[in-house]
């Protein structure tokens, strides 16, 4: 199963990482936590951070304000640059930032100024588990039979999540795709597969779809071709794709291109912080994520809260990807490049 390699690491790291004495506890008392998003208000990373900004404080001694701040631009590269190289390394600076944002620098993004496994990763509230599907009416039920038709299929931009995975699956399925990159949201970009203009699509997120549709599951107005994400989702009505890829050097292509999803939306703090201060900040969000007035917060927001990730189990995610096969990540990066073009 996708992810199992590097479990054990996160295990390891939980284990070696210091324990919080009372005196850095006691460092929060009175003290601002910065929460800096990669976004513009607004998105669901904004959401985020705010709604896990009003549980934080009642989980770190000394009950520390939370503020809020938006740093977007360059698609996060902003934020994640400023973290990494100016953000101050008090403990008080914390990052929410895109999710693959992380591994820019794999792929040979130049405007990539960081290292990412040297980042203090301290949690995520979520993992994504994201679809190709098709409307009902399209003429294809599965990934095999998709390769004797056109798929015509909904993005952003060419450079756009759904326009990246339209490209990855094409390429380890053999599909004749057809991109459609002139949706502004993916409210438009569904509202256009309604009305026939298009397909499909290539990464809606599990979590998206069952907030924004209901109903296309519900009634099964979409087909879903194949799901991935870190790991197998029982409620999804359709086959897990690494279970349809035989060859290992393609299913090494996929784990690379899919591993910002079970990044979700990855909190940080910079470089060089006192590990004993990081590890007060992983243990409370850690603590934030269980707790059931946060939870019921999520629900009513339709937020799906209940896939979260430890700040090792990030770290050792990072670490993975980043020691995958260099035939595997310079495919990757050149079906990345793709939509710069």
């Amino acid at each position: 199963m996708a992810g199992r390699s590097y479990a054990i690491a996160a295990v390891v790291a939980v284990l070696a990482w210091p324990q919080a004495p009372a005196e850095a506890a006691d460092f929060y008392r009175d003290k601002q936590i910065n929460i800096v998003v990669s976004t513009n208000p607004g998105t669901g990373f904004d959401t985020f951070a705010r709604m896990i900004g009003r549980y934080l404080p009642k989980y770190v001694s000394g009950n520390p304000a939370i503020v809020v701040q938006n740093m977007p631009g360059a698609g996060g590269l902003v934020a994640t640059n400023w973290l990494y190289n100016l953000a101050p390394r008090d403990g008080l600076t914390m990052g929410l930032i895109n999710t693959t944002i992380p591994f820019d620098p794999l792929y040979g993004e130049k405007q990539a100024r960081f290292v990412a496994d040297k980042f203090n990763w301290l949690g995520s509230p979520s993992k994504e588990t994201a679809m190709l599907l098709v409307w009902h009416t399209v003429p294809v039920d599965s990934i095999v039979n998709a390769r004797n038709r056109q798929l015509i299929l909904v993005a952003t931009g060419v450079g756009s999540t759904p326009a990246f995975f339209a490209r990855v699956l094409a390429s380890i399925f053999d599909l004749n795709v057809k991109i459609i990159a002139a949706y502004k949201s993916q409210p438009e970009g569904f509202l256009a597969m309604e009305r026939g203009e298009n397909d499909g699509n290539a990464s809606t997120f599990w979590s998206s779809l069952t907030s924004e549709k209901p109903d296309w599951i519900r009634d099964k107005k979409v087909k879903v071709l194949g799901y991935y994400g870190l790991e197998r989702d029982l409620k999804i009505p359709g086959p897990y794709v690494f279970d349809l890829i035989t060859d290992p050097e393609k299913k090494a292509i996929m784990e690379v291109a899919q591993a910002g999803l079970g990044m979700g939306r990855p909190l940080l703090a910079p470089p060089n912080v006192d590990p004993e201060k990081v590890a007060i900040l992983r243990a409370a969000l850690e603590q934030v994520f269980k707790d059931p007035a946060y939870l019921a917060e999520c629900a009513r927001a339709q937020l799906d809260c209940h896939s979260p990730s430890s700040g090792a189990e990030l770290f050792a995610l990072v670490q993975h990807i980043y020691n995958q096969p260099r035939s595997a990540v310079d495919k990757v990066a050149a079906i990345y490049k793709e939509g710069e073009k």
